[in-house]
């Protein structure tokens, strides 16, 4: 089999995967059904509570951003740049790109020099360069939002305190900017320097929330749109949000808990083929040097990564969650 029927053979199997993740993730029919009838029912209800809660929905949908910068909406740079800010680190396109370009030549030169295949060595190198770079971006912005989101209901604390005191929303804001330490902290100063320089205090928030595009400061920013619409003690609305978002905080720690067997157990299975095929190629490389130099021996190797990606895909689907 010549290198050109491999790269065939991988094309079409990556094409295969393509189709059934859009296949198997695209929207159900009947879920689609489902809301719309949900909706109806909403509209033409007596209840009071359907009422209400119809109300909430509309709301929500009239505050989500109309060009919201993520992957798949505007173009591929706009996104990128959102997430590279959504780190905290101060990064740009361009310190994403040679880092990016510099990790897949180094990788693709000590592949050639060590193996002598150089299709692979250059294969194995471009998914490194785009691989590990959107790895480490995304494990930044995981851990930035998982501080920000454990310090930001001892903000909203400290806003209904300030707000309890007799303090303006704008001025509490200000105060948790100066006293949060960290992500929270940060996000709020920049609220505040926009309601500065003459925006509105809900476009600065709402400009926030599409930024870092959690949950929590969604509910915290669509808490404070309804209460300035429909009035009431914003105090006592925010209080009960801040216990609400500890709460959440609790159940997903319990679910993490309940789920780390499992995801231990994923990590040793998964990792224990690299880790025996790598001491093995270092041991003997020539007892295992036939998968970078025979056909056969290639395919087989690429069959059982599309196999292991598969296993890896499942098993974290069964222990991934929504709160």
């Amino acid at each position: 089999m010549s290198i050109f029927q491999i790269v065939l053979v991988a094309a079409g199997i990556m094409g295969l995967l393509i189709i059934g993740s859009i296949a198997f993730t695209g929207k159900s029919p009947a879920k689609e059904a489902q809301r719309r009838l949900q909706s109806v029912r909403y509209r033409h209800s007596e209840s009071t509570n359907a009422k209400v809660e119809s109300q909430l929905k509309k709301a929500i949908a009239a505050r989500k951003p109309k060009m919201h910068r993520v992957a798949g909406s505007g173009s591929r740079s706009e996104a990128l740049a959102m997430r590279l800010e959504r780190t905290g680190r101060g990064w740009t396109l361009t310190h994403y790109m040679y880092a990016s370009a510099g990790l897949a030549v180094v990788v693709t030169l000590v592949l050639f020099f060590k193996t002598g295949a150089p299709l692979l060595a250059l294969g194995v190198g471009i998914l490194a360069g785009a691989g590990l770079p959107h790895m480490v971006v995304n494990s930044m912005i995981k851990r930035r939002l998982n501080a920000f989101n454990t310090k930001f209901p001892d903000g909203i604390e400290l806003l209904v305190r300030g707000l309890r005191s007799g303090l303006p929303v704008t001025e509490t804001l200000n105060v948790v900017a100066q006293e949060i330490p960290g992500p929270v902290g940060q996000e709020f100063k920049g609220v505040v320097e926009r309601i500065k320089i003459g925006r509105t205090m809900e476009e600065s928030l709402q400009e926030t929330a599409d930024r870092l595009g959690t949950p929590e400061f969604q509910f915290f920013v669509i808490t404070l749109a309804i209460q300035r619409e429909t009035g009431g003690n914003l105090a006592e609305t925010l209080s009960n949000l801040a216990d609400v978002l500890r709460k959440r905080a609790q159940m997903k720690l319990k679910i993490r808990a309940m789920s780390s067997e499992s995801k231990a157990s994923a990590y040793i299975v998964g990792a224990l083929p690299f880790i025996v095929f790598t001491l093995i190629y270092w041991i003997n490389p020539s007892y295992i040097g036939g998968f970078f130099t025979e056909d056969r021996l290639i395919v087989a190797g690429l069959g059982g990564l599309v196999w292991m990606s598969i296993g890896g895909f499942i098993m974290a689907k069964m222990v991934s969650f929504e709160i």
